[in-house]
Order: structure tokens, then C-alpha cells, then sequence
């Protein structure tokens, strides 16, 4: 009885392994049809949400929360992975696909315009909060 449950709990986690790396290759095709110019503008304004809140250390739902704080992980990143890949032609896609294999290889990508639209949308926010919901 143990060793079917260890065998399905490998199973799953093997399982597991596989969709993140896949997400993970997805997250950077992403970051690569943003950067196309013949992606819509509206395929590249969500690509940008995405792969920075994908990317972010700031979450919706803090990690802390226990069992809440991965839902925003485990939900909202591959719904709005998904959305963005409808967004963006197929034929585009699957270069940047293709592209993304060697991306990690070379070395993390850096984009300091990126990061810098990320993090002014975290203050936004933040100073939304303040404002309006603490009433500094």
C-alpha cells in the first residue's frame, strides 16, 4: 500500500516538474513575442503584465497565506499564460518558442525598461491602496 502511494506521489511530482518547465519556456516566449514588432499591441500590453506578474516576487495573494497564497500561483499565472498565447498568432508563437529553448541556456534575460514598467505598476497600486484604503 506505501509503495503504491510513493510510486503515484513520484508520479504526480514528476508530472509537476514537467508543466513548470513548460511554463517556464512558455514565460519567455512570451517575453520574446513582446518584443516583435508584428505582435498586436494588445497580444504585447498583456504579454507584459503577464511575464512580469510571472516574473514578480509581489503577488496578488502573499505566499504566506497558507494555501491561498499559491492559488494566485497555481491559477492566475497559467490562466493568464494561456489568455496571452490566444492573443499572439501561432506561426509567431512557435518561433518565439522555439527561440525560448536556448534563452535560459545563455543566461537570464535583462530588461531594465521592463523591470522598471513592473515596478512603477506596484507603486501605482500601492499608492492606490494607501490612499484610498488607509486614507493616509
Amino acid at each position: 500500500m506505501e509503495n503504491k502511494v510513493n510510486t503515484k506521489y513520484k508520479t504526480w511530482l514528476l508530472m509537476l516538474k514537467t508543466k513548470i518547465k513548460k511554463l517556464k519556456k512558455e514565460v519567455g516566449a512570451l517575453y520574446l513575442a513582446y518584443k516583435r514588432p508584428d505582435v498586436p499591441i494588445y497580444a504585447k500590453l498583456v504579454s507584459i503584465l503577464v511575464v512580469g506578474y510571472a516574473l514578480s516576487p509581489i503577488d496578488l495573494i502573499p505566499d504566506f497565506i497558507p494555501v491561498l497564497g499559491y492559488l494566485d500561483d497555481l491559477i492566475l499565472v497559467p490562466l493568464g499564460i494561456a489568455f496571452a498565447i490566444k492573443l499572439i498568432p501561432k506561426n509567431i508563437m512557435d518561433e518565439c518558442r522555439q527561440q525560448s529553448e536556448n534563452m535560459y541556456s545563455e543566461g537570464k534575460p535583462k530588461n531594465w525598461i521592463f523591470a522598471g514598467i513592473i515596478i512603477f505598476i506596484w507603486v501605482l497600486i500601492l499608492s492606490f491602496v494607501l490612499i484610498r484604503v488607509i486614507k493616509i
